[in-house]
């Protein structure tokens, strides 16, 4: 029979043991060893029954081992260092305490807003990248005592699980999850009734959501949930799945995400008292609607929008994850409409406003779409992408929006992406660490960096590091064996007929992972492109190699399903179904697995559609080796002595096929000719000595580059504390007072010329070294001198005149308006540097409040026939 209702009985835990349930509730467990020991000691079976979930373990556990438990005098030892760990984990200063020092420059609290959180996989709330990327900007936060709250969604069925059909099509299940069996806390008022975030829909409806708070170490996670009594049906279902639904559902989504999670921070602090955020970080464009709801707090008698607009743009910084536009939200104007103003959500400002921040309002853009990520530029002072590569990728994405200025100009910088290392790293890796150079300075060496603790690495002997490799494969392959197994049952197989399992992989083998999301643009079937070449690799006397293959494609995108198949249908092949697999339902769980057992990470994307790819990070602090395409974090890191670029074939004149047969062919023969003999060969010590410098110099190397905890100084020295600077400077008087000055200014921009420039040499010829003394007439209309900056633009030029490299040089104004209202500008311009060079001037708008000269997207430049202004607007 089946249950009619279903709830959860906690356990009482006799008094000893109380602060096990402290620990089980604060998700430091999932990246701290000896907590993660702790747990398993309780019960060694049911943890990992349970899916190493301490939650799960204690409700699990015979009363009678918790008796035993509180009278084991070495177990409660443990308990209370743990738990005195932990209490000084989350009180004590770390980094961000002594990098503030009582200056007050660095923000109060910072408010992190993202659709999905890859924590652990105990909660499972991440689809991807994305999301693991952000549960990692989480913990390091905590590591290094940065004063952060996280916002997202808690979705009853969290993202699909896959499995697979009998003839190789993926299957996707949701479970139920009931959020009293996680790790989570239901945020309360004073009075003990649950906290309710409640937002208005079209029609008189409501949207009402509970705030379940997760712990991340010293960082709270508040996690909207709308399966709650008080809505309808419909409303109940809004957070129902991770990136389900069609467009009404993904609004209503980001509109809780964004305006209910702005109110839930407001309500978390208010009921612990928490500081209030003066920084608001949007992780992709799904929670832009954050700045709407800050800005309708603002607005009333004495506020307008454009003054609001101003206040909340100074706090806010937006990180964009996606290299291509198809990725980007949009949705159709008329339906975002329906959802704001008098009847429905934000009632204090005009629908118009709204729609006018995510409107494509640029050449080439969808005028009736509105568009999250372009929302997010527009209320974000401060913009980046996550590697290099990408920030220069958006800047030529989202140049529409400043179309007078050269793509190195659009204020778009970027952080690249790093990972968690305690989360990823391999217990036997930390161990060899700890007997290096001591637990304490490795644990410091993998969530704060630090180059000198990572140089220890060099003194590891050569047969330390191969024996851990050898362990770490050995370790894959059963977990292998053990998942291959469960997916053909799961396929129907019968147990009969697996017997072959047994022998799938070999501890000895070159082993090759390739896991990550299905999207075509990742190419999951590169490696089949010439399906006889793969086979003689995989089955060489010598040197063969294996590879383990992960990854899910989206409910909705067949085409990712197909490709699949296509890859299952060869694995199930018997000629080399022992070395090659496929595993299903990728996740966390099988990553922490997955990383540490191979020796090379695959990564083969079409460049430049990777923005930053982690995965092969995490590999890196494991002892793998990197193959990639030199695209996201690979382009700018990427070293011959710990790694291998695959060639690209990026040519206009390369249809995708020809570009996949190439690149396919190269990567082939970077498998045949250098990174297989390098694993095989052996040294007098019959060691793979060069292999070996290769991995060490993988971790002294990349090592410290690629932690989350290098990302997040980052943010907070290049983002946070220049964000939360301009919020204090932007009082509402202040904002007011720019955003009167922006009107004034975008109202007189089109009269604003350059009327005549003039350069006189101070030598014979134009000589390395030499000065040219410009001299610049420019109208400004009703501005000022103190409302532009005239500058001089020099460097290099391509054969089409085009400036490279561009330095640009303020000039100042020399005397008075003239007769004309015309004024003179100077200044000298030196000639360093040889060959071709040019320059020329424009006027941009100047004021101490504005985060970018290219902020309001005005520029004038002169005309390049007549010398005459010529004036342009931007948005």
């Amino acid at each position: 029979m089946k249950a009619i209702r279903r709830f959860t009985v906690r356990p009482v835990l006799p008094d000893p043991l109380g602060d096990l349930a402290e620990l089980a509730r604060n998700l430091r467990w999932s990246w701290h060893p000896r907590t993660r020991a702790l747990f398993r000691s309780v019960d060694p079976h049911l943890w990992e029954a349970s899916g190493c979930d301490p939650v799960r373990l204690l409700g699990g556990v015979p009363p009678a081992r918790l008796a035993e438990l509180s009278r084991d005098e070495d177990f409660l030892r443990r308990l209370g260092e743990a738990a005195g760990d932990l209490r000084e984990y989350v009180t004590g200063e770390r980094w961000y305490q002594q990098r503030a020092g009582g200056s007050g420059h660095l923000p109060r609290a910072v408010a992190y807003f993202s659709p999905e959180f890859g924590i652990t996989a105990a909660l499972p709330q991440y689809s991807g990248g994305l999301g693991i990327l952000a549960g990692d900007h989480l913990k390091a936060a905590s590591d290094l005592g940065v004063p952060l709250i996280g916002v997202g969604l808690l979705y009853r069925h969290g993202y699909f699980r896959q499995s697979l059909s009998r003839d190789a099509w993926q299957q996707e299940h949701y479970p139920v999850l009931d959020p009293n069996e996680l790790p989570l806390t239901l945020l309360r008022e004073a009075d003990g009734t649950p906290a309710l975030v409640a937002l208005a829909l079209p029609g008189g409806r409501s949207l009402r959501a509970h705030v379940w708070q997760a712990q991340v170490g010293r960082v709270p996670l508040l996690l909207l949930d709308s399966d709650v009594e008080e809505n309808d049906r419909g409303e109940r279902d809004v957070t129902d799945r991770l990136y389900g639904g069609g467009s009404e559902h993904r609004l209503l989504q980001e509109m809780l995400l964004g305006i209910g999670g702005v109110r839930a921070v407001r309500t978390y602090c208010r009921l612990t008292g928490h500081p209030e955020p003066e920084v608001f970080h949007t992780n992709e464009g799904h929670a832009g609607f954050l700045g709407l709801e800050r800005i309708h707090e603002l607005t009333g008698p004495a506020v307008g929008f454009d003054t609001a607009l101003e206040a909340v743009r100074a706090g806010t910084v937006f990180t964009t994850h996606t290299p291509v536009p198809a990725g980007i939200d949009r949705f159709d104007r008329e339906l975002v409409a329906r959802h704001f103003g008098p009847d429905a959500e934000l009632p204090r400002v005009d629908v118009g406003d709204i729609l006018r921040l995510g409107m494509e309002t640029y050449p080439g853009g969808e005028p009736n779409l509105f568009n999250m990520a372009v929302m997010g530029l527009r209320l974000g002072s401060r913009a980046n992408g996550v590697s290099i590569l990408h920030g220069a990728v958006s800047r030529e994405m989202f140049a529409g929006l400043w179309p007078g200025f050269d793509p190195e100009e659009i204020p778009i910088t970027s952080v690249t992406n790093g990972v968690h290392a305690p989360t990823w790293v391999a217990p036997e890796v930390l161990a060899l660490g700890a007997r290096q150079i001591g637990e304490r300075r490795t644990e410091d060496a993998l969530s704060v960096g630090g180059s000198d603790r990572w140089d220890a690495v060099a003194d590891i002997p050569d047969t330390d590091i191969w024996e851990l490799r050898r362990t770490l494969r050995g370790q894959l392959v059963d977990e292998v064996r053990r998942r291959l197994y469960d997916s053909w049952r799961q396929r129907g197989a019968a147990t009969a007929e697996l017997g072959w399992i047994d022998d799938v992989l070999d501890p000895d083998v070159l082993t090759i992972g390739f896991a990550r999301r299905v999207p075509s643009y990742k190419r999951l079937t590169l490696m089949l492109r010439d399906r006889d070449r793969l086979m003689e690799l995989l089955l060489h006397p010598e040197r063969p190699l294996q590879i383990v293959v992960a990854g899910k494609a989206h409910p909705a995108d067949d085409g990712g399903k197909r490709l699949i198949q296509e890859l299952v249908r060869f694995t199930d092949d018997p000629r080399v179904r022992h070395r090659v697999v496929f595993l299903p339902d990728y996740g966390m769980a099988m990553a922490q697995k997955l990383y540490p057992g191979c020796d090379v990470w695959l990564n083969n994307p079409l460049r430049p559609l990777e923005a930053c790819g982690t995965s092969g990070m995490k590999a890196a602090l494991n002892g793998a080796l990197n193959l990639s395409v030199l695209d996201g974090w690979w382009d700018e890191w990427f070293e011959p002595d710990f790694g291998w670029a695959i060639p690209t074939a990026d040519g206009a004149a390369t249809d995708d096929d020809r570009r996949d047969d190439l690149e396919a062919a190269a990567l082939y023969d970077l498998l045949e000719r250098r990174v297989a003999p390098r694993f095989y060969e052996r040294g007098p010590g019959g060691l793979p000595d060069r292999w070996i410098e290769m991995v060490r110099r993988t971790l002294t190397r990349l090592g410290p580059k690629v932690l989350a905890g290098r990302m997040v100084r980052e943010y907070v020295e290049e983002l946070y504390a220049p964000a939360a600077r301009a919020h204090r400077a932007l009082d509402v008087t202040a904002a007011g007072e720019l955003a009167a000055w922006k009107a004034r200014v975008r109202a007189a921009w089109p009269r604003v010329t350059v009327d005549h420039v003039e350069a006189s040499a101070t030598g014979a010829t134009a000589e390395l070294g030499a000065t040219l003394a410009l001299r610049v007439r420019v109208h400004l209309g009703e501005l000022t001198p103190d409302d532009v900056e005239v500058q001089a633009i020099a460097g290099r030029v391509d054969p089409e005149d085009r400036i490279t490299g561009a330095t640009p040089v303020p000039l100042k104004p020399v005397g008075g308006p003239d007769q004309e209202g015309r004024r003179v500008y100077e200044g000298p311009l030196a000639l360093d540097r040889t060959g071709s060079f040019g320059y020329t001037v424009r006027i941009l708008p100047a004021h101490r409040l504005l985060a970018d000269g290219a902020e309001l997207g005005l520029v004038t430049v002169p005309s390049e026939a007549t010398g005459e202004a010529a004036g342009v607007l931007l948005r």
